[in-house]
C-alpha cells in the first residue's frame, strides 16, 4: 500500500472512530440530550407565546390609552394627561407604571415628566424624564434639555447646565444651539461670563444659520464688557 492509501486509510479509520465515539455519546446520554433539546424548545415556545399573547397585546392596550392621554396634553391640560380623568382616560403616570414593559409605557414616562415641569412640579418633572430610555435622537435630546430646565426653575443652575451641556453635544442643528445658548445664559447668571462667552461663541461658529445665531452677537458683546 502507497503512502497515499495508507494516509486515506488512515483517515477513514479516524472518521469512523470519531463517529463510533459520537454514536456510543449519544446513545448513553440519549434522554440527558432529548430533554435538553425539549428545553431549549420549551424556551422559544415561551418566548414566543410571551411575544405574541401578551406583549403584543400589552402593546396595542398602551398605545390606545396613550393617545387618550395625548389628547388632553394637546389641550393643555396637563392634569388630566398626567392623572386621567378617574373614568375613560388612563393618564401618563398609570400608563407608565401599568405598560412599563411597553414602548408606550417608556415614551408615556417622558410625558409624564413635561406634564409635571408644565404643572410647576420640577422634582416629579426630573424624575419621570430620567427614567425614559429613548432612541430618537431628537426627542432624548429634548428631554436631557428638559431636566436642566427643571434644574435651573429649582435654583440648581449648575446642575442644570450639565444637561444643558449634556444635550447640546448631540450635535443636532436646531437643538444644540438652542442649549448652548440657554448653558451661556445659566452662566450669566452665575457670574462666569467666560463660560457664557464659550457657549454663545459655539452657537455663532458651529451652527451660523440657526435661529438663535441671528441675535448672538448681543449675548457676546455683554459678556465680552
Amino acid at each position: 500500500m502507497s503512502k497515499k492509501e495508507e494516509k486515506k486509510h488512515d483517515e477513514l479509520e479516524n472518521v469512523a472512530h470519531a463517529l463510533t465515539a459520537s454514536e456510543a455519546f449519544i446513545e448513553k446520554y440519549q434522554k440527558q440530550l432529548l430533554m435538553a433539546v425539549a428545553a431549549v424548545v420549551l424556551a422559544v415556545l415561551a418566548v414566543l407565546a410571551v411575544k405574541n399573547f401578551y406583549l403584543e397585546p400589552l402593546e396595542i392596550e398602551a398605545e390606545n390609552e396613550m393617545a387618550k392621554a395625548q389628547t388632553y396634553f394637546a389641550t393643555d391640560s396637563f392634569n388630566v394627561a398626567l392623572n386621567g380623568n378617574g373614568n375613560d382616560v388612563m393618564g401618563f403616570k398609570e400608563i407608565a407604571s401599568e405598560y412599563s414593559l411597553t414602548s408606550s409605557g417608556n415614551l408615556a414616562t417622558a410625558y409624564a415628566g413635561i406634564s409635571y415641569f408644565k404643572l410647576g412640579q420640577y422634582d416629579n418633572a426630573i424624575k419621570f424624564l430620567s427614567q425614559f430610555d429613548g432612541e430618537d435622537s431628537y426627542f432624548s435630546t429634548s428631554v436631557v434639555g428638559l431636566i436642566g430646565d427643571a434644574y435651573v426653575e429649582l435654583g440648581q443652575t449648575e446642575k442644570g447646565i450639565s444637561y444643558f451641556e449634556k444635550a447640546a453635544s448631540a450635535d443636532n442643528k436646531v437643538l444644540s444651539p438652542i442649549y448652548l445658548k440657554k448653558a451661556g445664559i445659566a452662566y450669566e447668571a452665575l457670574k462666569k461670563p467666560e463660560k457664557a462667552l464659550e457657549s454663545y461663541t459655539k452657537v455663532k461658529d458651529n451652527y451660523p444659520r440657526s435661529q438663535e445665531a441671528a441675535d448672538i452677537e448681543k449675548y457676546i458683546a455683554r459678556v465680552q464688557k
